[in-house]
């Protein structure tokens, strides 16, 4: 199982790069973000694989990143998502983007990328869930837990998040941004932090934007 290519980009297309590592050429395929984040041809590249084989193929998906590789697995464990679109939604979306709109249960904003239609995107942000809502704060250094059960939990009460989130979109803004804002003032706010804390401080993160 191949996980992981470091060689030089020897040629690119649309959705695909090829590898050559030591003289032989890895065909590669990836989220526009990835691609357009090669180097020049020639020059040395390392990509995080994910290798699915079939029982008539095997097929090789580059990542600049692990975050972005996890939510590729993720993606295609979801009835319906298969690599395709699963590329075509990291494409559209960010991962930090793609996990908040998962976590905010915003299935607009995942129905963007093409290929996608509502059915899949409500299946989506359903199933995922509970998967990535412990993901979404981690970059601004919240730390995570694991609760008894096993699931990941933010050391911030998770239902004071939940009512932020609420409120900032009664307020009229898009639940993936209401949820973007408040896991990026997290990180700055005490841990006991309520809702009245929280929703000052994403406002004024999003009156920033």
């Amino acid at each position: 199982m191949i996980a992981k290519l470091k060689g030089l980009v020897d040629s690119t297309g649309e959705d695909w790069a090829i590898i050559d590592v030591q003289g032989v050429g890895y065909l590669v395929s990836g989220s526009s973000r990835t691609l357009m984040a090669l180097p020049r041809i020639g020059e040395a590249v390392g990509l995080h694989i994910e290798t699915i084989v079939r029982e008539d193929s095997l097929s090789l998906f580059g990542f600049a990143d692990i975050q972005e590789r996890d939510l590729f697995r993720l993606l295609t464990s979801v009835q319906g998502v298969g690599a395709k679109v699963a590329l075509a939604i990291l494409s559209a979306l960010s991962p930090t983007d793609l996990q908040n709109a998962i976590a905010a249960q915003d299935k607009t904003a995942v129905s963007r990328a093409k290929g996608v239609g509502p059915k899949v995107a409500t299946r989506i942000v359903t199933e995922l869930k509970d998967k990535v809502t412990g993901l979404v704060f981690q970059p601004k250094g919240v730390q995570m837990a694991t609760d008894t059960s096993g699931s990941l939990s933010s050391d911030t009460d998770n239902s004071a998040v939940a009512d932020a989130v609420s409120a900032l979109s009664n307020l009229g803004y898009k639940p993936m941004d209401a949820h973007a804002a408040v896991a990026r003032v997290l990180g700055d706010l005490d841990e006991d932090a309520d809702v009245g804390t929280i929703v000052p401080a994403a406002l004024k993160e999003l009156s920033a934007l």
